[in-house]
């Protein structure tokens, strides 16, 4: 009986400590957390912090998340609960600034009301009319307000940097202010080669719906202290001074968007010959870029015949392809940053090339590239360029991929060490810069991007590329604070298995290799038959013994290569599905008889030594 109270009130003991301790840990240390995950997923990072230090005034936010309806999609679930955890965390580094309200909209609810009143947008789920709500509010004291409509699960390694941008949004209550300084006609004029009037851009239209735009003269010696980003678009042959008000602007923080090119088909030249020289249309910041660690090749401009767009030659002429005009598909940009991750295609014209200088302090992050098939031609080719499969033609590809546009940062020093007359007490240098440099200015003009229409007297903009798109993401990237810019793509939550998906992608390769060889046979095959099919139609029924016997020859090869492709075929899902089948013994057999195999052997150890 002793034995049973000892037992009985030392499991009492036991049972009291144990609720003691949770109750005491879950006051004590309600904050802490300790994140395991390999690129840090549930820690905000260094730039968040800093965003969340110097908020000066409360902000709400409002996550509305729909969850007795979405309770049936898993992948749903699993990234709200990864959405709230993030706003959660960012509620706890504010130190109070923020206040977190987690609401579920219940249908015909006022809540529902209020998330329609912040603009979310409720994705329909099946035809009886179940919606979901799955995006954030936020409203600063002012009364301002920011909203992410609707979180998408496939921008999950940005998440950090929307909810940091739209916090760091509501801590500002004025628009932005992007300097402008241009040698095209952005804003309309007149063209002397077709003797009419041009409309403004539609991109600087776009641009103006979010930033407030101040315009710059080609010669200012100084950019205002307002401008949150300069926007140079051509920058041809820009005076001394010019520069030098440039060079001092990055160096003291600001952020720069330049669009330089060496051949603008954009730029109306200086005369309208055919021995116009190409150097009328190009533009170059030459003496900054060597200063930053870049340059642009002078008189060179890419040529792709893989991502060359189909172009129209003439109203009875079919359609050529013109490697000089590039279409970039979603492969073609770096979709590790946040201006151009969530683009599909982006459309240039006659496009230079960028290049990092050798020893230069700054880091050199290529956004847009080409593709392998790509070589660079002179721009003079371009002036008289009439037919474009002739520079097809005469394509070569090195098997390189040339950079079109990239990202500078870094520790930078001035371009004029000596200052420039007049004025010798600028910065020297700057610990670090950021600026974006594109070598193409024609992506900006209408015809590259977008369709326009007028529609009682306004101009609707139908966009058929992600031209404005881009142009929207660098200037809303560069117009936040460093600690913005420091907030780039983070992992994702759910992990892929990388391993899996390159033994299936190395498969695939080497059966598509001979399914293309098998192809091209066939297709060769029935191109021979087609022939002898086609001979004169007199002549038809009456073919010769040699060319019956032909005949039953191709028949027999196009059979047997069609039966070697479905064999190919075959294989190829046969190796994935014996991939398939591999994985699954490992993981439902072996693993478990390993695990019992060790536990036999621990037991049979122990049970010597005992």
């Amino acid at each position: 009986m002793k034995r049973v109270i000892y037992s009985g009130a030392g499991l009492l003991l036991i049972a009291l400590a144990f609720l003691v301790f949770n109750g005491l840990s879950g006051v004590l240390f309600t904050h802490a957390r300790l994140d395991l995950t390999e690129q840090k997923l549930y820690t905000i990072s260094e730039g968040t912090e800093r965003i969340l230090d110097s908020l000066q005034e409360p902000i709400e936010l409002h996550f509305f998340y729909s969850d007795e309806t979405a309770k049936e999609l898993v992948q749903l679930r699993n990234y709200a609960r990864r959405v709230e955890e993030m706003l959660r965390a960012y509620e706890r580094a504010s130190g109070g600034k923020l206040k977190l309200q987690v609401i579920d909209p219940q249908p015909f609810s006022e809540d529902e009301d209020r998330a329609a009143e912040f603009g979310l947008q409720a994705v329909p789920l099946n035809q009886g009319g179940d919606k979901v709500y799955f995006g954030l509010a936020g409203r600063n004291a002012e009364g301002m307000t920011q909203v992410i409509p609707f979180f998408p699960l496939d921008q999950e390694e940005f998440l950090e940097y929307e909810i940091s941008r739209l916090v760091q949004s509501l801590a500002k209550a004025e628009l932005p202010v992007v300097g402008v300084l241009s040698d095209l006609q952005i804003n309309g004029g007149f063209d002397m080669r077709t003797q009419q009037a041009t409309p403004p851009w539609m991109v600087l239209e776009e641009v103006r719906q979010l930033f407030h735009i101040e315009s710059l003269k080609r010669d200012i010696d100084m950019i205002p202290a307002n401008v949150s980003v300069l926007l140079l678009i051509h920058p041809k042959q820009l005076p001394e001074q010019t520069l030098y008000a440039i060079d001092q602007f990055v160096l003291r923080g600001g952020k720069l968007l330049a669009f330089v090119d060496p051949f603008s088909e954009a730029d109306p030249g200086m005369s309208f010959g055919p021995g116009e020289p190409a150097e009328d249309r190009a533009s170059d910041l030459e003496p900054l870029l060597k200063a930053w660690g870049a340059r642009l090749l002078p008189g060179q401009v890419i040529a792709d015949a893989s991502y060359a767009m189909s172009v129209g030659v003439g109203a009875e002429r079919r359609p050529v392809r013109h490697p000089g005009w590039l279409s970039l598909p979603h492969a073609a940009v770096d979709a590790q940053d946040v201006t151009t991750a969530s683009l599909e295609n982006l459309t240039l014209a006659s496009a230079g090339i960028l290049e990092p200088l050798e020893g230069a302090g700054t880091t050199f992050t290529p956004l847009l590239h080409s593709s392998t098939y790509a070589m660079p031609v002179e721009a003079q080719r371009f002036v008289t360029l009439d037919n474009p499969e002739t520079l097809l033609r005469g394509l070569d590809p090195s098997g390189q991929r040339y950079t079109l546009g990239a990202r500078i940062q870094g520790p930078a020093k001035t371009a004029f060490p000596n200052g420039i007359e007049g004025r010798k007490d600028g910065l020297a240098e700057s610990e670090r810069i950021n600026v974006i440099v594109i070598a193409d200015t024609d992506l900006l003009s209408d015809r590259m991007w977008v369709q326009v229409q007028d529609f009682f007297g306004q101009r609707v903009p139908q966009p058929w590329a992600d031209n404005g798109a881009f142009v929207i993401n660098a200037l809303d990237n560069l117009s936040g604070t460093d600690a913005l810019i420091s907030v780039r793509s983070r992992g994702r939550f759910t992990r892929p298995f990388v391993v899996v998906e390159e033994l299936q992608r190395q498969a695939e390769n080497r059966f598509r290799e001979q399914e293309e060889v098998l192809q091209q046979r066939l297709a060769a095959t029935e191109q021979k038959l087609a022939e002898l099919q086609s001979s004169d139609p007199e002549q038809a029924l009456e073919l010769t013994a040699e060319q019956e016997s032909a005949l039953q020859q191709f028949l027999q090869e196009k059979l047997r290569i069609r039966k070697e492709l479905r064999e190919v075929r075959y294989q190829l899902n046969a190796d994935i599905e014996a991939l398939g089948r591999t994985l699954k013994f490992a993981n439902i057999v072996l693993v478990p008889l390993l695990l019992t195999l060790a536990a036999l052997a621990l037991w049979l150890w122990r049970r010597r030594r005992a």
